[in-house]
């Protein structure tokens, strides 16, 4: 059940109206040095950018940033550095997609067609070198086990490269929250609106009800004319003609 409530919210992204500051093939293009570094110092760039997505303050770290069984499991509490540092060494890919979720849900950001291609070009070339690797094992062929060794230098190489763009897009749009390309940065969010996948969808603002057309606001009624009773204006009758009214 808790399994399903949350893929139904991961679903939610679908819906997310907000776009990357910078797409994946644009990436290298917006920052090259930086997309470099990414590329040749991976965990300790994921590790930068972890940290510095939740402004620098570890006390609200959690594992995975909450998106995995182990989340909170981990005494993260005691020494997040140190578990921030296991999770991005020994847990690489995880560590690079709980960053994107966590800023995707922080800022409504969808992931656009041409991301969810590259992204899952790069799972598929994964799964075919796999395949091709156990077939070399089985078949004992020098022809397919050749093949398959391309396919995994191959795939190693897609990996890294869309690794180094997804976290070089990470650190652009983390510039754009900063104020670096604009006149002020974007406030601190509180703690529990860092990942939100366990909260509940919160209440829609709006304005208090108004009044019908025609209901009474609050004012006092208005005054009557002098010398009429308070029932209405002008009375319901008039005496006949010749007769005075009562009272004169």
């Amino acid at each position: 059940m808790a399994a399903q409530q949350n893929l139904e919210k991961m679903q939610l992204r679908q819906n997310y109206r907000n776009l990357w500051h910078s797409d994946l093939l644009r990436t290298i293009q917006a920052d090259t040095p930086y997309c470099c570094f990414a590329l040749w110092c991976a965990p300790c760039v994921s590790y930068l950018l972890r940290k510095r997505a939740l402004y620098n303050d570890m006390s609200r770290y959690t594992c995975c940033a909450g998106y995995m069984p182990c989340s909170g499991r981990c005494g993260e509490s005691k020494c997040p550095e140190f578990c921030l540092c296991t999770e991005v060494f020994l847990c690489f890919g995880n560590s690079v997609a709980s960053t994107r979720f966590l800023l995707q849900d922080e800022f409504n950001i969808q992931t656009t067609q041409c991301d969810n291609c590259i992204i899952g070009f790069m799972f598929c070339l994964q799964q075919l070198a796999c395949i091709f690797s156990i077939v070399a094992l089985i078949v004992g062929s020098s022809e397919i086990q050749e093949a398959s060794q391309l396919l995994s230098c191959l795939a190693d190489f897609v990996y890294c490269t869309v690794c180094a763009c997804m976290q070089t897009q990470h650190k652009i749009e983390m510039d754009k929250r900063d104020g670096m390309f604009g006149p002020q940065p974007m406030a601190i969010p509180p703690v529990q609106q860092m990942s939100r996948i366990d909260q509940q969808i919160p209440p829609s603002v709006g304005y208090a009800p108004q009044p019908a057309y025609g209901q009474n606001y609050g004012y006092p009624p208005a005054p009557q004319p002098y010398g009429y009773p308070a029932t209405g204006y002008p009375p319901t009758a008039y005496p006949p003609p010749g007769h005075p009214p009562s009272g004169y």
